[in-house]
């Protein structure tokens, strides 16, 4: 959404900033209204997505849950986070996006956060059935260049602390694996 919002939005940095930095609400929603219409901005997002090869994910334009935005119930699966997430490195256009991503409030610093030069998002929040689903995504630095990476997490016990925990283990992993992952370079 906020690569959407720089590409359509004037004078929405502050938004920007707080939606991705703090994880601010109120912030990306005011950043959903100035795309327009939900139809309208729903499709400014997909337009980005496909950018990446993504023509699977749909974001919607009804809150099926009123206590949540319409865009964070948007389906979007850890493959095509990925693949976005590698995009993303290697596009000039969303460099000021990737660099609010490695300035992720300190609250957040678990999971993909706590690995050394990190750019990511996470995002997080209960199901239908009170159990909460923990994610993120983003790009790692290796030796040998850039890895785009998506996790999540679903505990047993459905709790978010929970959720961050699991993140932390596959985190961990990550960075003991991480001269063994695919990386690249965008040249």
């Amino acid at each position: 959404m906020v690569m959407a919002a720089q590409r359509l939005v004037v004078d929405s940095a502050e938004q920007q900033t707080a939606a991705i930095v703090n994880s601010d609400n109120e912030a990306a929603e005011d950043l959903w209204q100035q795309l327009g219409p939900p139809e309208q901005a729903a499709a400014s997002i997909e337009a980005v997505l496909e950018e990446s090869g993504d023509s699977k994910t749909t974001v919607p334009t009804i809150r099926s849950r009123s206590e949540y935005s319409i865009f964070g119930q948007t389906q979007w699966s850890l493959a095509d986070q990925a693949r976005f997430a590698a995009h993303a490195a290697c596009d000039p256009s969303a460099s000021q996006t990737i660099d609010l991503m490695t300035r992720v409030d300190d609250s957040q610093q678990w999971g993909i956060g706590a690995l050394s030069g990190s750019a990511f998002k996470g995002g997080w929040g209960p199901g239908t059935d009170g159990d909460y689903l923990v994610r993120q995504f983003g790009i790692l630095t290796t030796d040998n260049g850039r890895v785009a990476v998506a996790i999540a997490a679903e505990p047993v016990s459905g709790t978010f602390d929970d959720g961050i925990r699991a993140l932390d283990v596959v985190a961990e992993w990550l960075a003991d694996n991480l001269g063994a992952l695919p990386s690249g370079t965008c040249d």
